[in-house]
């Protein structure tokens, strides 16, 4: 859509048009996207862009929402809604019991535009649709993590229960490349690789991350200790965004995961520091403070700095421990911090705890959490 008819756009839908930052002033997003106007979005926490299709888990209310058009007004209704028997119904498990068609606290999301996954946090489940929800409450074709559609226990049996190859508990972030997949399972502090996105349910993860087995659930600080999610850019450079020890883990080569700790931390400065931004009372352009989420775009890479409610950029990908961002989105500068007054209210220019992002093209998609919206920036 060209400029010109981008702004008339947003001035007629009450958004503001287009900022190039040119003077180095923070962007302005060209959308501004609260959801259903019936039942706003409530505390999202999941985004995906996908050639012009909008993904959002709506975290709060326990539904995932497809538009097959990018939204171009602050309300419009979703072309399909997953996890509750209408748009309007927000209850866990659709106020039942768990199966197929119903969502607790969906999380992270993937799609190509065929195929759709959702990480199905409180259910300790991932959700896949082999081919794209095309109507209301449309059922799950597989549940990886349990043995069945109508279960929901951590790992697949109870709390305290040990993991295994085939069980999740809090899996909160997927990523796919369309052939193969990566869990962020969360509450057993690893990350598990599917050589194949499963076609069974209850599906053996091929290896785990983060763990010499599949059985072991103790941590250390050279492993991800809370891994929120996982992505891999096209080169193979893996992220896990490691949210208790206020860290970005980095692999150059995804494949070097499964033996070898990580390449680069972002956020700190070697694998045993766990400072929330880095023991400062502010942030600086290379702390972090209960990051949730990272995203490639380009050569470098985006992390959501959730507890500092910005989003950091890097035009590179750093290559040594504890770099600093080259720009950010959310706050006048570096050293401005989320208990600072202008973010509890929000703003158009202000970010509220951003948990999610996902660039595609020349746009980036931020689930800005604790505002409650979408936000879509140019890149």
């Amino acid at each position: 859509m060209p400029d010109t008819i981008l702004n008339i756009t947003l001035k007629k839908a009450g958004a503001r048009p287009l900022f190039p930052p040119a003077t180095g002033a923070e962007p302005l997003p060209q959308w501004i996207f609260k959801g259903p106007e019936s039942t706003p979005f409530l505390a999202p926490r999941g985004v995906f862009l996908f050639n012009n299709q909008l993904f959002v888990s709506d975290t709060g209310r326990n539904r995932v929402f497809i538009w097959h058009t990018l939204p171009e007004t602050p309300f419009q209704e979703p072309d399909v809604v997953l996890g509750q028997d209408n748009a309007d119904d927000a209850g866990r498990n659709a106020g039942g019991t768990v199966n197929a068609q119903t969502l607790q606290y969906p999380s992270g999301i993937w799609s190509d535009g065929q195929r759709l996954i959702v990480a199905d946090a409180w259910n300790h489940r991932v959700l896949i649709w082999h081919t794209l929800p095309t109507r209301h409450g449309q059922p799950a074709d597989v549940v990886i993590g349990q043995r069945d559609f109508g279960t929901n226990q951590p790992n697949a049996q109870k709390v305290g229960a040990d993991p295994g190859p085939c069980t999740l508990f809090w899996p909160y972030g997927v990523f796919s490349d369309g052939e193969r997949l990566w869990i962020a399972d969360t509450g057993n502090r690893r990350i598990l690789y599917y050589e194949n996105l499963p076609l069974e349910n209850f599906a053996p993860a091929s290896g785990v991350i983060g763990k010499p087995g599949f059985m072991t659930r103790d941590y250390e600080s050279q492993d991800p200790v809370w891994p929120y999610s996982v992505k891999i850019n096209p080169d193979g450079t893996m992220a896990v965004t490691d949210t208790q020890y206020y860290r970005v883990l980095l692999w150059r080569d995804w494949r070097t995961a499964f033996q070898q700790k990580a390449d680069v931390i972002i956020g700190q400065v070697d694998l045993d520091s766990n400072g929330q931004n880095q023991y400062g009372l502010h942030p600086t352009p290379n702390t972090l403070n209960w990051c949730y989420d990272t995203c490639f775009f380009g050569n470098g890479i985006l992390v959501a700095d959730t507890g500092n409610s910005r989003v950091l950029r890097f035009d590179a990908l750093p290559g040594q421990n504890n770099p600093a961002a080259d720009g950010l989105i959310g706050k006048p500068d570096f050293f401005t911090g989320s208990e600072n007054a202008e973010t509890v209210f929000g703003t158009e220019k202000s970010l509220y705890w951003p948990f999610s992002l996902c660039a595609d093209g020349a746009r980036l998609a931020v689930a800005d959490t604790g505002n409650h919206r979408i936000l879509i920036y140019p890149l």
